[in-house]
This record gives structure tokens, C-alpha cells and sequence, in this order.
């Protein structure tokens, strides 16, 4: 590595895409439940809302493809870090156009673009977790090693480490970041063997949050230079025990959310009734940050 960089910079913009029609038939799925789309496409609105109104972000709308059934999720398209854009090569062959999009919009943000041209690769945006210090990228039906090592050449102030993920869709199916230094965590088996692969690979002790459901262990951690550290996680009326258990641990820890310049936003509703909900807290997040810096 060139050096030790830390800290997830602030965040400015976000690029969400509006809920094409066709998500409904159309889009991948792990079982066979109906999409309610009329619901979904109404949570979205309340969701852009809050990027927008309550958190001040500069949102980037893209308008649905109905062409592209799962073009909502533009988290798996693209890995934003500091002025770097990875455009990924999403490991569903139906899914890779729709990078087409998603460069324009990070384009205009003046970003540096990295194309993963490599066809012996894949990346899903939704298998790399992004620390603050380094990366995991899980080795999923959509990302391989080939993938994970093209990240690590474009980012190579960070230390890369894969993570198999022998369950579920992606490594953020059952994690994410709940702040710095604290990764959020699923109680699953997959989930708790992922993360002792983590701690194993890593120089650096996290600390954990342990919620009981999977699902509730998708959060989007924010630094915002105008409301500090802000994390939105889903409603206690969709997940109370895992909703109490965020809420006691952040608000008591050391890494606590909510003290007058941290904020806790239980916004995120679930999407919908099927194995989409688990990205509901995901599909917005690609931010542009400030550069890191060395530490």
C-alpha cells in the first residue's frame, strides 16, 4: 500500500434511480413473492425525500429503464472512494448495461473514471464493504476474485481482503457499516462466519453490533458536513427487537449516534414484501465524498 488512509471523508451528493414497472416481473429474485410496485415506487419517493429534505444531500436522479428490471439497486454498478468512480461489471450478465447511466451521472460529478473492462471479472457494488480503512469485498454468484483484485489495483491506499459469502446475495445482504469503526452484523451463521473472516483478515479492531435479524443489519452510515454522523437503519415497526438493540447500543456506547451532533434516522421502510427489502438501505448509496486523508 502507498499508505494508511482513514475516514470516509464527508458526504455531498447521492444518485438514486426511479422504480422501473418491469421491476415487478421482471427483476431477479431469490423466491417467488409479488412485488407490491405501487408501494414500492411510493417508498421511494419518501426515501429521496430524505436524502434530500432532511439530510441535504445533492441528489442525482436517474429516471428508470424499463429495459433494465433492477436498474433501482445502482449501488452494485459503480464503487465511489474519495474522486475515484470503479465502474463495476455486475456479475448478472441482464444487469451490465445498466452502467451506462450511472457513468454519465458520475461523469458530471468530475469524477475519475475507472472502467472494469476485464471480462474474466465481476463486482457487485453490494459485495464491498468500505470501513473508513480498507475494503472486503465477498466472493458472491456475483463478484470473484478477478473482481475483487481489479478494486484493489484502483484503490491501492486501501488494503483489500475477500470474504466468502456462502449465503445470501452479497456480503452486505447481513452488514454494513453503522459508523466508524463499527461494523453492524447479522446473527446468522453465514453472517458470524463472515464476520470472524473479517476480524481474522484485518490489522485494525472493530468493534460489532450483533442485531437479531439479517435484514436489519442494512444501514447506511453517513458523515454530512452540515448534521456530522448520521445513520439510517430500518423501522422498529418492521424489525423491534433489532430496532431496540441499534438503539440502546448507539445511544450508550462509544460509538454513539446520538448525541447533539449525531443523528439517528429510522426512515427506511421495507421496500418490499420479497428479498428486495435487503436493499432497500443500498440502492442509494453511491456518494461522492471529499478525499481522504493520510492519518
Amino acid at each position: 500500500m502507498a499508505g494508511v488512509m482513514t475516514g470516509f471523508g464527508n458526504f455531498t451528493h447521492a444518485v438514486v434511480r426511479a422504480i422501473p414497472s418491469s421491476l415487478a416481473k421482471e427483476a431477479l429474485r431469490m423466491n417467488v413473492l409479488d412485488v407490491d410496485l405501487v408501494k414500492a415506487q411510493r417508498e421511494h419517493e419518501v426515501y429521496v425525500g430524505v436524502l434530500k429534505h432532511k439530510l441535504g444531500l445533492q441528489v442525482i436522479e436517474l429516471p428508470a429503464d424499463e429495459s433494465l428490471p433492477d436498474c433501482v439497486f445502482v449501488e452494485d454498478v459503480a464503487v465511489v472512494c474519495g474522486d475515484t468512480a470503479l465502474i463495476t461489471r455486475p456479475g448478472a450478465e441482464s444487469r451490465r448495461k445498466e452502467t451506462e447511466a450511472m457513468r454519465r451521472a458520475l461523469k458530471e460529478l468530475d469524477l475519475n473514471i475507472v472502467e472494469m473492462s476485464d471480462e474474466n471479472a465481476t463486482l457487485d457494488g453490494g459485495d464491498v464493504l468500505f470501513t473508513g480503512r480498507e475494503f472486503f469485498v465477498g466472493l458472491s454468484k456475483r463478484t470473484n476474485q478477478k473482481g475483487a483484485e481489479i478494486l484493489a489495483d484502483v484503490f491501492k491506499d486501501y488494503a483489500v481482503s475477500t470474504v466468502p459469502v456462502t449465503d445470501g446475495l452479497h456480503l452486505k445482504s447481513f452488514c454494513s457499516m453503522g459508523g466508524p469503526g463499527l461494523i453492524v452484523i447479522g446473527t446468522s451463521e453465514p453472517a458470524q462466519k463472515a464476520l470472524k473472516i473479517m476480524q481474522q483478515m484485518s490489522d485494525h479492531r472493530y468493534n460489532k453490533l450483533t442485531v437479531p435479524d439479517d435484514i436489519a443489519a442494512n444501514t447506511i452510515y453517513m458523515n454530512l458536513p452540515s448534521k456530522g454522523h448520521v445513520l439510517l437503519h430500518c423501522t422498529p415497526e418492521e424489525f423491534p427487537e433489532s430496532a431496540k438493540v441499534s438503539t440502546h447500543t448507539l445511544c450508550t456506547s462509544t460509538h454513539t449516534l446520538c448525541t447533539s451532533t449525531h443523528m439517528l434516522i429510522s426512515v427506511l421502510p421495507q421496500l418490499l414484501a420479497t428479498e428486495y427489502c435487503i436493499f432497500v438501505v443500498l440502492y442509494a448509496y453511491v456518494c461522492r465524498k471529499y478525499p481522504c486523508t493520510l492519518s
